[in-house]
């Protein structure tokens, strides 16, 4: 059984699921995107995602009129395997089609594209054997980074956050979504530790150096679940 944690940008709350790998995903239309299908090659028992990513998930599905090949969607930042600010790790990004032609990969970027769902669709030159796509929100802090936030900020960007700390040792004392007094301490923590300004923010140059300092390092003893 997976632990899913779903941010709802509409109500800006944080909704909690249990689904067994062989569910769909929430929000997700009929049966197109199962639990399984999401988590990909992640081995954690707790994932996250947004109401607007499934939407534009929904839309893609529907106007492509088959099923979707998912080879890559959710990772833990500490799992891995993508860049050092990769929205994998927010759960808003889909690596697909891999099983496809490149005729068929073609046809499916054009419909991505046309769509205008996804907040970005990479160039197929970039990413030749897949088509990537994925649904942002917020300004980013860094070109093509986090958005910054701070105490009172909700959402899977805080998620990333708070399971970037503790996996550093820092503890925030849960994992759930919500920018509140412990996870303001354990980034003042942080940011005394590595020499950055102590304000409780995590703007460019925070998110720069604990990603880089987290990024593939594994589970730790301090993960929290």
């Amino acid at each position: 059984m997976a632990t899913i944690l779903v941010y709802n940008l509409y109500t800006n709350r944080m909704e909690r699921y249990t689904r067994a790998e062989t569910d769909p995903m929430p929000y997700s239309y009929g049966r197109t995107l199962l639990v399984r299908e999401f988590r990909g090659s992640s081995r954690s028992s707790v994932m996250w995602t947004t109401t607007t990513a499934m939407e534009s998930w929904n839309i893609t599905r529907r106007n492509w009129g088959s099923g979707i090949y998912v080879g890559y969607a959710y990772k833990r930042i500490w799992e891995g395997g993508h860049g050092l600010q990769s929205q994998h790790y927010a759960g808003t990004s889909f690596d697909t089609m891999q099983n496809q032609t490149s005729a068929t990969r073609r046809r499916f970027h054009q419909l991505c594209q046309s769509l205008g769902v996804w907040t970005y669709v990479e160039p197929i030159s970039m990413t030749p054997s897949w088509v990537h796509f994925d649904k942002r929100y917020g300004s980013p802090a860094c070109s093509a980074g986090y958005p910054l936030i701070r105490n009172g900020s909700v959402g899977v960007y805080v998620l990333v956050l708070q399971d970037a700390l503790n996996a550093l040792g820092y503890t925030t004392r849960t994992l759930d979504g919500y920018f509140g007094g412990n996870t303001t301490n354990a980034l003042v923590a942080f940011q005394r530790a590595n020499g950055l300004s102590a304000d409780g923010i995590c703007g460019c140059n925070t998110w720069r150096r604990i990603t880089n300092a987290v990024v593939g390092i594994g589970r730790t003893s301090t993960v929290i679940d």
